[in-house]
Formats: structure tokens, C-alpha cells, sequence
């Protein structure tokens, strides 16, 4: 039987459909010094799993969300699923870095119709400040992957070893494939007639890329992803070989982090309707610039200790739930009739810069904290300077008309 839209156990399902992207690397996190040892490869190499892994999910984002508008939402997400779970079998049963890193990419490429497509299926369902609200109450649930992610790995990674991991993520995924295939209704508008020619799609793409209203939540969503994407991929190294903590302290030290954004999102939820979705987003951005340049500080001062970068990091997560929501449902909403690609570019644009941000912070790493740190200030004043400029303004224009 199908769940019913606006239902907890609807929203729940379409949360962790957003939070298997997270949860296959939070998990996958604790054990890349046991990987590195294993194949005696060195970080830039290993770094080159989650290169991979945010190339699939940037791919598959392109392909999902167009599908989806001309064949519905169903269907989609359960072949991204299936390809979910064979990934996973590949990594589980890799003999070397180079089938590891094939076997992320497909792993990702299934994984990316989830959090694509529930994306999409909010907008059909909601628009603007309510949908805004749905994807606050999503990111709860997406808040838990973190918590949860990290201490799973480090226990998995004691008990049998890394490739314990991938077999624990592939059973997720057939989990989530039952849940799509018999509890999830089909949402996408009828008729739909959006073409697959791919000069057709290419214009959609052309088309959102020229609208101020989509590149203004974007590029804020984009700044505040880059900040999320550096801490993931390269906390482990930081905490485990910089700052010598055991990978079950560092499962403690980023589940800390990730309540921040926990707890963000629960705020966010309810004061949501109540500010609209431009002052939630004035309110983070401006968080995630003072918490960012605390970071950063405290990381050229070479503040050798885990609460010099838990604590700003902590903030820092708090405001990405004041952003990433609120500039989702900015940047979808006005675009009904192609909303599967729209959240397609979206996430195309945000996982290619994740796995940018993972190879450019694999290359750079210097034995310090201060590369992390870094990108951390960096993005949160981007996403200062975005409100400012773009979406401010924009609101503005709103408001005289």
C-alpha cells in the first residue's frame, strides 16, 4: 500500500532518500586510513573515492531529473536503486584502488536518483514557504546520517573490516528499494510531455542558467555545499593523522558537528513560515560567515585541538539548515513543468564542485588543518556576498512589484 502525501512516514521516506548521499560517505569516512593502508595507496589516491563518488551522483543528476519529467518519478528511482545496490556489491568485493574507485561511481550514479527525485516530488506536492518547511523537516532526517554514519563505519570497520561498510550500505539499499517500489505514489504532474532530445534538454538547462531567480539560490546553496563537502572529505585525515584521535573519537567529534545541522533544521521548520525563506537565508549565510572565519582563524593560528575546529564547525552546520532548504525550494519553485530538471542541474552543479572541493583538498593537504579550515571561511563569506548581492536585490524587486 502506498504511503499518503504529508504524512510523517511520507516525509520520512523522502528524507532518507535525501540522506543516502551523506550516509554513503559518513559511513564510508572512518575507514579511509584502513583503505589507504590496505591498497598502500596514498591520500591524494584515496581522496580519489570520493572524486569518483561526486562525479556519479553530479552525472546521475542529469539523467534523473529529465527522465523523471517525461516518464514520472516511480520509475526512475527504482532503477537508481537497483544500480544503487549492484555498486555496492562492486565495492564490497574490490581487489584493488582502481575497481574501488569504478565501483563509488555506479554506487553514486544509482545512489543520485534519491535525493533528486525527492526533491522533485516536493515540488509537485508543495511550492515555496511550505515546501521550504518539507525540506526543513527532510534535512532532520538528512541530519542523522552524520550522527549515525560515522560510529557505524568505525563499528563495522572493528568487527570485519572496511569492505563491512559497503556490504552494510548495499543492504540500505535494497531496504530502500522495497520502500520506493511498494510505498511510494507517483507525484509528477499528468500529461507529461517534456522531451529527451538532448538539444530540448540542453535548452531547459540554457533557460534556468539564464534566470536570475534560479542562479541567485543556487549559487548561495552551491557556497554553503562546498563548506559541508570540504569538512566530509577531509575531516578524517585532520582529526585521525593530524590531530592523532582514534577513528571512534572521530566518529564522536563528527556526529557533534552534525547535530548543529540537526538542530538548525528543526528551527528552521518552524520559524519558516513565519520569516519566509529570504530572512532564513539572511540569517544563515551571515551565521555560516562568522563561524567560517572562526574556523579559519583558529586554523592559521595552528590551534592544535579538536574544539578549535568542532565548535565554529558546529555554527557553521547550524546555518547550512537555515540555507540549503530555503534555497532549494527558492530555486525550484518557480519552475513547475520542468522541476525534475531543475533539480537536476541543481544537484549536477553541487556534487561536480563536491568532487572538485575533494580533489583540490587531497592535493593541497599539508599535514595541518589549515586547507579544511580554509574552505570553510572561504564559502561561508561566498554565501555572505550571495544573499547580499543576488538574492537580496531580488527580493527587493519582489517587494516594489
Amino acid at each position: 500500500m502506498h504511503l499518503k502525501p504529508r504524512t510523517a512516514s511520507f516525509t520520512f521516506l523522502l528524507g532518507v532518500l535525501v540522506a543516502i548521499a551523506p550516509l554513503s560517505t559518513d559511513t564510508f569516512a572512518p575507514i579511509l586510513p584502513s583503505i589507504a593502508s590496505a591498497f598502500n595507496a596514498d591520500v591524494a589516491t584515496v581522496q580519489l573515492t570520493f572524486t569518483s563518488f561526486y562525479l556519479g551522483v553530479a552525472c546521475g543528476q542529469l539523467i534523473y531529473g529529465p527522465l523523471s519529467d517525461r516518464y514520472g518519478r516511480r520509475t526512475p528511482l527504482i532503477a537508481g536503486m537497483l544500480l544503487f545496490v549492484a555498486g555496492g556489491l562492486a565495492c564490497s568485493l574490490a581487489g584493488s584502488m582502481e575497481v574501488l574507485i569504478a565501483g563509488r561511481f555506479f554506487q553514486a550514479l544509482g545512489m543520485s536518483a534519491g535525493p533528486v527525485l525527492a526533491r522533485s516530488i516536493v515540488r509537485d506536492l508543495y511550492s515555496w514557504d511550505e515546501a521550504a518547511r518539507t525540506l526543513s523537516l527532510m534535512a532532520i532526517v538528512l541530519g542523522l546520517a552524520p550522527i549515525l554514519g560515522p560510529p557505524a563505519g568505525t563499528v563495522l570497520l572493528a568487527w570485519a573490516g572496511w569492505t563491512a561498510v559497503f556490504w552494510a550500505i548495499a543492504a540500505v539499499a535494497v531496504a530502500l528499494l522495497a520502500a520506493v517500489a511498494f510505498g511510494l505514489p507517483e507525484t509528477a504532474p499528468h500529461p507529461r510531455q517534456q522531451s529527451l532530445n538532448p538539444a530540448a534538454l540542453m535548452r531547459n538547462f540554457a533557460f534556468l542558467l539564464s534566470e536570475r531567480r534560479y542562479t541567485s539560490y543556487l549559487a548561495a546553496l552551491l557556497a554553503i555545499q562546498v563548506g559541508i563537502a570540504a569538512f566530509i572529505t577531509s575531516s578524517a585525515f585532520v582529526f585521525m593523522r593530524v590531530l592523532g584521535y582514534s577513528a571512534g573519537e572521530y566518529a564522536l567529534l563528527f556526529a557533534l558537528v552534525a547535530i548543529g545541522h540537526i538542530i538548525g533544521a528543526i528551527a528552521s521548520s518552524r520559524l519558516v513560515l513565519r520569516l519566509g525563506i529570504d530572512r532564513m537565508i539572511q540569517t544563515g549565510a551571515l551565521l555560516a560567515c562568522l563561524s567560517g572565519i572562526a574556523a579559519a582563524a583558529l586554523g592559521w593560528a595552528r590551534v592544535d585541538h579538536a574544539a578549535a575546529i568542532v565548535a565554529p564547525t558546529f555554527v557553521y552546520m547550524f546555518a547550512t539548515a537555515f540555507v540549503m532548504p530555503h534555497a532549494t525550494a527558492g530555486a525550484l519553485s518557480p519552475f513547475p513543468k520542468i522541476v525534475g530538471a531543475a533539480s537536476s542541474l541543481l544537484g549536477f552543479i553541487q556534487f561536480t564542485l563536491g568532487s572538485v572541493t575533494s580533489t583540490v583538498l587531497g592535493a593541497l593537504y599539508d599535514g595541518t588543518q589549515r586547507p579544511l579550515t580554509t574552505a570553510i571561511g572561504a564559502m561561508g563569506i561566498v554565501c555572505l556576498l550571495v544573499y547580499l548581492f543576488l538574492i537580496r536585490p531580488l527580493a527587493a524587486t519582489d517587494r516594489r512589484n
